[in-house]
């Protein structure tokens, strides 16, 4: 049962005064609690930012102020609850509520602060956020997650040390982006002005071909009437005229010759050995073997190979002067024009046709060839290992004075008549002809790239050039003839296909004009959409537009036909007619030849792999990609890479014998190569056995000489298949 003390304080609500004393107004309670809402809002701020001062004793209470007009009272904190039996009499009302009112205002000037301070404490309202400041904050927060341990530490298996790291990962790390090289271009020099150096350069060293190759067959002629038991007066059984005759061939040889010397130790300055140096040392050896047998009567009698040194120099004459001959031409036709219609570069894909520019042709064109990179890693050891033969067959055997001999015979096997051919021919052999169909190939550089993915990308442009789509017919569903051809030609020129061409004159003659279309999309199913004047516009085959639920009449049947409709109804019907072209024709079957895929980029949605078979020779393979690849192929004809090719000329036909010729040529060219140098190394090989064991009686001039020539002779042939395409 509750006692007395507790009913009184349930009937006063909870407050230590008499139940009389405890009816206040609603001005008085507000009073009592600070007056207004804001006020306690404030007070409940600072007691939340400011530390709670220390509770203070009664002494420490400052005085308050008496009321003016009432009497004295004294302050609650001081009395003390009074017993039960004694009640004071009941205090005037008004005096009570004057008394809490001064009491509020003494708590509020106590307890007062700096409005200022309380200001900046207090946290500011929410200010607008921008997205720059949400990512920036999102990222640095993920940054933050990324550096926390995704797992606590593990501990060995039957053990309580952890382990210092993780040896496995969630997530492996991100590979980096490998960015594209970017090729250096040297300095350009004008096309024109290095066409008129080279074509000088052609001609000096063409004029001396002609009287190399007939001082060069003199010894040899007199060798094979010897051979055949015939005399020559002066020459036969007579060793020093041999000798000088010979020294004097050689001679006269090489200074009609000295585009191969210089060429030999112009490349060895750019750290190349190439077959003209080891030509160079093989004359220089011949001679100076020449000269041994005049001056030494213990060197053996046997004939110099000089006969041999002076028929590799014409053919490295020749070879040198090929070469000059197949820049002239690739030079130029690249200067007929300093802004091509047209290039070719690589991708890939494969080779592209796009926009022409010539900056970076000559860089191309002026690189090293593949012959002249493989000669350059395998012709030292060829040349090494001749010194090192040549000592092991003449000091080795205690034969020193025949040194100079086996060298210039193991050197004039090991520098076969074919090395200085391998490039040279095949390349004036190309260069000729694409020169004379309107087309230049930057050099080996140039046809190695375009030639590399052994495919080309192709258009509308290229299947069906300007001329070969006609128009059959139109046929007009309730509208004007000039509303649906201005709309379909705003379609086709906005798809970009072959059809703009065919449009536009259709648009000409109508005497439209052009609408302005938004929301312009391709479809795989052969169509485009886009909204013209607030109309849903569709132009494509039959079978899109049935996909896009448009009825279509039943008595058409167009295989080629275009059909445009508006908010899904038919208004026209354009029946397109393709004319296949014969230089189109031969271009494929060229391609197909020489094993070169065709990447069909057409927008056009009736040129099809099923067209073309029906078009062109039936065996013709294309490779056809989806939408968006097809879509971002053509877009590429826009470009402007470096140019690996220039074209003059419209059509597939140059652009295909480009890239054929191209891919011909890096096959010659390789094969020559490899041929040659294991000609060369059988060569030294031989050499070395048979002076080795001293049979020169076998190891001949004119065998050697008929040895080199049968390694030469495929090489003529690979350098004349190049050129048949």
């Amino acid at each position: 049962m509750a006692s007395k003390n507790e009913k009184d304080l349930y009937e006063t609500g909870g407050t230590d005064v008499p139940a009389a004393e405890g009816e206040f107004s609603l001005e008085e309670i507000l009073a009592e609690y600070g007056g207004s809402l804001e006020q306690h809002m404030l007070r409940e701020a600072e007691r939340e930012l400011e530390p709670e001062p220390a509770p203070k004793s009664e002494a420490q209470d400052a005085p308050r102020p008496e009321p003016p007009k009432a009497a004295p009272a004294p302050a609650r904190a001081a009395e003390k609850p009074r017993p039960q039996a004694e009640k004071p009499p009941a205090p005037d009302p008004a005096v009570q509520a004057e008394l809490a009112r001064q009491e509020a205002r003494d708590k509020l000037l106590a307890q007062a602060v700096d409005l200022e301070k309380l200001e900046r404490e207090l946290p500011r309202a929410p200010r607008p956020i921008s997205l720059e400041e949400v990512v920036g904050s999102t990222v640095d927060a993920v940054m933050e997650a990324e550096q926390e341990p995704l797992l606590r530490p593990r501990r060995g298996l039957f053990s309580r040390r952890k382990l210092e790291e993780e040896t496995e990962e969630l997530y492996p790390p991100p590979e980096p982006e490998v960015e594209p090289e970017i090729e250096p271009i040297g300095p350009e020099e004008d096309l024109p002005d290095a066409a008129a150096d080279w074509r000088e350069t052609y001609k000096g060293r063409r004029g001396a071909v002609a009287p190399a190759l007939v001082i060069a067959l003199l010894p040899t002629a007199l060798l094979a009437a010897e051979q055949y038991g015939l005399t020559v007066p002066y020459w036969s059984g007579d060793a020093q005229v041999q000798s000088i005759f010979l020294l004097v061939c050689l001679a006269v040889t090489a200074l009609l010759c000295r585009a191969v010397f210089v060429k030999g130790v112009s490349m060895l300055g750019r750290k190349r050995c190439t077959s003209e140096l080891l030509i160079s040392l093989s004359a220089l050896a011949a001679a100076a073997d020449c000269a041994a047998r005049l001056l030494s009567a213990e060197r053996a009698a046997v004939m110099p190979y000089a006969s041999v040194a002076c028929l590799a120099l014409v053919f490295a004459q020749w070879g040198v002067s090929r070469e000059s001959r197949g820049m002239y031409d690739m030079f130029r036709a690249a200067a007929m024009d300093d802004e091509p219609p047209y290039l070719v570069t690589d991708t890939e894909k494969g080779a592209c046709k796009q926009r022409g520019s010539v900056p970076g042709f000559y860089t191309t064109a002026m690189r090293d060839d593949a012959a002249t990179i493989l000669q350059t890693a395998l012709l030292p050891v060829v040349l090494a290992a001749s010194v090192v033969f040549a000592g092991l067959s003449s000091l080795g055997q205690g034969r020193g004075d025949d040194f100079l001999l086996n060298w210039s015979a193991i050197l004039a096997a090991g520098a076969t008549f074919s090395l200085p051919l391998c490039w040279p021919l095949p390349w004036s052999r190309l260069a000729r002809h694409l020169q004379k169909t309107g087309c230049a190939v930057a050099g080996w550089s140039g046809a190695e790239r375009v030639s590399r993915r052994r495919a080309m990308i192709v258009t509308d442009g290229d299947l069906f050039p300007p001329g070969t789509i006609q128009l059959n017919g139109v046929k007009v569903y309730g509208e004007e003839l000039a509303k649906a051809v201005s709309y379909a030609a705003t379609m086709a020129r906005g798809a970009g296909c072959g059809l703009e061409r065919l449009f536009d004159g259709l648009l000409r003659a109508e005497l439209g004009r052009y609408e302005k279309a938004d929301d312009f999309s391709f479809y795989e199913e052969g169509g485009w959409s886009a909204s013209i004047h607030g109309e849903y516009v569709l132009l494509g085959t039959a079978p899109f537009m049935r996909k896009m639920d448009v009825r279509l009449p039943g008595d058409i049947n167009l295989k080629t036909g275009v059909f445009l409709a508006v908010d899904r109804q038919l208004i026209a019907v354009f029946a397109v007619k393709y004319n296949p072209a014969e230089n189109v024709d031969f271009a494929l079957r060229m391609m197909r030849r020489s094993h070169i895929t065709p990447i069909l980029a057409a927008r056009d949605p009736n040129i099809t792999p099923a067209l073309l078979k029906r078009k062109f020779h039936k065996k013709v393979r294309v490779e056809y990609p989806d939408l968006t690849a097809r879509v971002a192929l053509s877009e590429a004809e826009h470009d402007r890479d470096l140019p690996r090719a220039l074209l003059f000329r419209e059509g597939l036909l140059p652009y295909a014998e480009t890239v054929a010729g191209s891919r011909r040529l890096c096959k010659a060219v390789r094969r020559a190569a490899v041929l040659s140098i294991l000609g060369s190394a059988a060569g030294t090989l031989l050499a070395f056995y048979l002076v080795f064991q001293g049979a020169y009686d076998l190891l001949t001039p004119l065998a050697l000489e008929a040895f080199l020539l049968l390694w030469t002779l495929p090489v003529l042939l690979m350098a004349d298949w190049t050129g048949r395409y």
